[in-house]
C-alpha cells in the first residue's frame, strides 16, 4: 500500500493538515507541540514516507542552520570531529544542530527526516549502515550532503575520508617487522567502509609476508565492550596472539582493559597497534603505537565542501581521501623469530 497523508493520519490519529505543517517544517509557526511533531516524524520514517518530505523541503530561503549526523557522540573520533564542524560553522554564523544516531540505520532514517523537518541547509553526515538510498535521495533534491570519514562506494555522494587501506597495511607490517606473526585484527561495525578497506589491507599485508595461515579477524562493533569482551576471548585461546590490531580508538581501550584485568603487560606480554589519534593515548602506560586520521583538516574539508555545496546550485561530487600516519610508541615489542 503507498503510504499517503491519510494513512498517516489513520494510524496517528492526528488531521492531515497537522502531518502537511509537521512534516513541511512549519510546527513552529502553527505550535505544533514537540510531542506531535515527534510522533508524526517517527511515523513517517518508519513507513518510509522520506520521499516526499524531501520533495516538500525545496524552498528559497536559507535558515543558516546545518546537520550533523554522527553515530556515536561517545566516540572520542566523532566528538573531536563534531567539535571542529561545529567551530568552523560558528565562522560562517551557521548554527549547527547535532544528533547521533548510536550506530543506528533506523535511528540515523528519523535524524535525517527530523533534520530535513528544520529546514537545515546542509547535513555533515558519518553514515552507518551500507544502504546509500535516502542519501541520494536528499541529495537530488538539492539538499547537501556531505559525508566524512564513512561513505559509500559506487555512488557519486560527495565525501572526505582517510586512505583506510593504507592505515591498515602500515599498521600491520610495523607488527610483522617487529617479528610479531600471530597478529589478531579486532574490527568495528562489518558494514562500515573504512573498517573494511583497514580489514583488506590487514589481510594483504599479513599475505604479503607469508602469513595467510595466522590471519585472524574478531569483533563487529566500533565499541569499548567488543574491544573488551574479544580480548577476553582472545586471552584465552590457544596459541594467544602476540599482538593486536584493534582498529578503532573505542575497541582499543577495551582491548587494553581486558589485557589489564589479565594480569598481563603492554607490549611485555602482547602488542598493541591502535587505529586513530588521540591526545589521550600518549598518557596511557606505555603510550599506545597507533594509525593517526588527520581529523580535523577532514573536517575542515568537509564544511568547506558543504558551504560551497550550498552557495551553488551544482551538485557537488568531491570524494577526497587524506594520508594516514603512522604513531610509533611503545605499546610494540620486538619479538624473536
Amino acid at each position: 500500500m503507498k503510504e499517503t497523508l491519510s494513512t498517516i493520519s489513520q494510524r496517528t490519529g492526528f488531521s492531515i493538515t497537522t502531518i502537511s505543517r509537521v512534516l513541511s517544517g512549519k510546527s513552529r509557526q502553527y505550535r505544533i507541540s514537540e510531542s506531535t511533531r515527534k510522533k508524526i516524524l517517527e511515523e513517517a520514517g518508519r513507513c518510509n514516507y522520506s520521499p516526499n518530505i524531501i520533495a516538500q523541503n525545496l524552498r528559497t530561503n536559507k535558515t543558516n542552520t546545518i546537520g550533523i549526523l554522527m553515530p556515536s557522540i561517545a566516540n572520542p573520533f566523532f566528538a573531536e570531529m563534531t567539535s571542529v564542524i561545529i567551530s568552523e560553522a560558528n565562522i560562517k554564523h551557521y548554527t549547527s544542530i547535532i544528533i547521533d544516531s548510536q550506530e543506528s540505520e533506523t535511528n540515523q532514517r528519523k535524524s535525517l527526516l527530523t533534520l530535513i523537518s528544520r529546514q537545515v541547509d546542509g547535513i555533515i553526515v558519518a553514515p552507518c549502515g551500507s544502504d546509500p538510498t535516502l542519501f541520494e535521495e536528499i541529495s537530488r533534491q538539492n539538499l547537501p550532503v556531505i559525508l566524512i570519514d564513512r561513505f559509500f562506494e559506487g555512488t557519486g555522494l560527495p565525501y572526505v575520508t582517510t586512505n583506510n587501506y593504507l592505515g591498515g597495511v602500515e599498521g600491520t607490517n610495523l607488527l610483522i617487522k617487529n617479528g610479531h606473526r600471530k597478529i589478531v585484527c579486532l574490527q568495528g561495525a562489518t558494514t562500515s567502509t573504512p573498517n573494511k578497506k583497514r580489514v583488506t589491507g590487514y589481510i594483504d599485508a599479513m599475505k604479503a609476508a607469508g602469513l595467510e595461515d595466522h590471519i585472524r579477524i574478531v569483533g563487529n562493533d566500533f565499541s569499548i565492550q567488543n574491544g573488551y569482551l574479544e580480548t577476553k576471548i582472545l586471552l584465552g585461546s590457544d596459541p594467544r596472539p602476540s599482538a593486536i590490531f584493534t582498529l578503532s580508538n573505542t575497541i582499543g581501550m577495551g582491548a587494553i582493559k581486558a589485557i589489564r584485568e589479565a594480569g598481563l603487560k603492554i607490549p611485555d606480554d602482547i602488542s598493541v597497534v591502535s587505529f586513530d589519534n588521540n591526545v589521550y593515548m600518549d598518557y596511557l602506560t606505555p603510550p599506545i603505537t597507533r594509525v593517526g586520521q588527520p581529523v580535523e583538516e577532514m573536517a575542515k574539508l568537509a564544511i568547506r565542501l558543504l558551504f560551497e555545496s550550498i552557495g551553488s546550485e551544482k551538485r557537488i561530487s568531491t570524494q577526497l581521501e587524506l594520508s594516514p600516519e603512522l604513531i610509533s610508541r611503545e605499546s610494540v615489542r620486538t619479538e624473536t623469530i
